[in-house]
């Protein structure tokens, strides 16, 4: 059993839409190591309705800016999990301000605005780190034990089946699975999952 850490490390969320409520539980199961500082959303108010519904501290930031979680100095590292076409210019405040990132995928909607991400915290000496939760499911790293292993023989071929099924509410969000927003549609926000594993 673990105990918590006499200075936990501080984490803000930028970024309260549909995959923060997942965020929120990985938090309080980090409750003692990981605190969340408080969390910044698009529109007015939404940073604080986020905390409220996931019953987050009184003593939490429903901050105002991108700016404001830069410059507060409980702030360790951020969580980014806004949709991948608003990120250039937080990542620029943020890596400017010294923050390292941990990122929702996909990292950007083109390779070029990636590399653009990448250097741009390269430069500044900061972390950039993106979040693909698949790799660390149990069934995953005994696979990659035993293939590392030569439990399998050389690898020939994979084969990706991707069955998930979204609601059309899901898609009903403006400009979900959109080339302008997302990057793409399925391929790049659901099965590249399925792909960084096969790579």
């Amino acid at each position: 059993m673990s105990t918590a850490d006499a200075n936990p490390t501080g984490a803000a969320l930028i970024g309260v839409g549909m995959v923060s409520a997942t965020y929120a539980q990985a938090l309080a199961d980090l409750a003692g190591h990981v605190e969340l500082t408080g969390a910044l959303g698009r529109s007015p108010g939404s940073g604080a309705a986020f905390l409220a519904k996931h019953m987050i501290g009184a003593d939490k930031r429903a901050y105002g800016s991108v700016r404001e979680v830069a410059e507060d100095p409980a702030v360790d590292f951020v969580l980014l999990t806004t949709p991948p076409n608003a990120r250039t210019d937080i990542v620029e405040t943020l890596a400017a301000a010294g923050k390292p990132i941990l990122m929702e995928k996909p990292v950007e909607r083109t390779l070029a605005a990636a590399i653009g991400l990448c250097e741009t915290c390269e430069a500044h000496g900061v972390p950039l780190g993106i979040m693909l939760q698949h790799r660390i499911r149990p069934s995953v790293r005994a696979l990659v034990e035993r293939q590392q292993g030569g439990g399998f023989g050389a690898l020939r071929a994979v084969e990706i089946s991707v069955p998930w099924w979204r609601a059309q509410s899901y898609y009903d969000e403006p400009g979900r699975g959109s080339y302008e927003r997302d990057g793409g549609g399925v391929l790049i926000s659901q099965a590249i999952h399925t792909i960084d594993l096969a790579l």
